[in-house]
């Protein structure tokens, strides 16, 4: 099974749209300090919270406290705290997969030749091994949560959808290696 590291957004908005669970084709997910402080500790009884601190105390997840402090000052600068430890935390890990929705976040971390895919990835992916039934339903819902609105994913899902892409097209492979979606 593949291992994963995380950024805070894919996250919550699977939480949101109670599809957590399709994190567990990774056999381990990494998230580092930032990633937990923000879906954790500052995320109260927001999605997320309380299933990230259960897939923690499970075992299945792993707060890692990435090591390259000043690549992680230098990523700060142009991206949150969160996105700039989860690439930080990739390049010393490497993971099959980063999972990052965010448009500058995902632009840099393929500066570092890092494999991303975000939420819409990861539900098709689900779709392709059958773990959810509706694509179309799944977008609907993540497209309209709150988190998304307004973001890389609602617009990309609203394409998606709008233009019926088939999904072949979409995720040539499994996550490794892909830098898409």
């Amino acid at each position: 099974m593949p291992l994963a590291v995380s950024n805070s957004s894919p996250l919550i908005h699977l939480s949101m749209v109670g599809r957590i669970s399709l994190l567990r084709r990774f056999s381990s997910i990494c998230i580092p300090p930032a990633v937990w402080q923000e879906v954790v500790e500052q995320g109260g009884s927001r999605p997320g919270a309380a299933e990230i601190r259960e897939a923690r105390e499970s075992g299945w997840l792993r707060v890692v406290d990435p090591s390259d402090k000043i690549l992680v000052r230098l990523l700060k600068q142009e991206l949150h705290a969160g996105e700039a430890e989860s690439i930080a935390l990739a390049l010393e890990v490497r993971p099959d997969v980063l999972l990052l929705d965010e448009t500058e976040a995902r632009r840099v971390a393929g500066l570092y030749g890092l494999p991303v895919t975000g939420i819409i990835g990861l539900l098709i992916q689900a779709k392709r091994e059958g773990r959810i039934s509706s694509l179309a339903e799944e977008m609907d819902q993540a497209c309209g949560s709150r988190a998304a609105s307004g973001s890389r994913m609602h617009s990309t899902g609203a394409f998606l959808k709008q233009k019926e892409i088939p999904l072949n097209l979409l995720v040539p492979s499994a996550f490794p290696g892909c830098n898409g979606i």
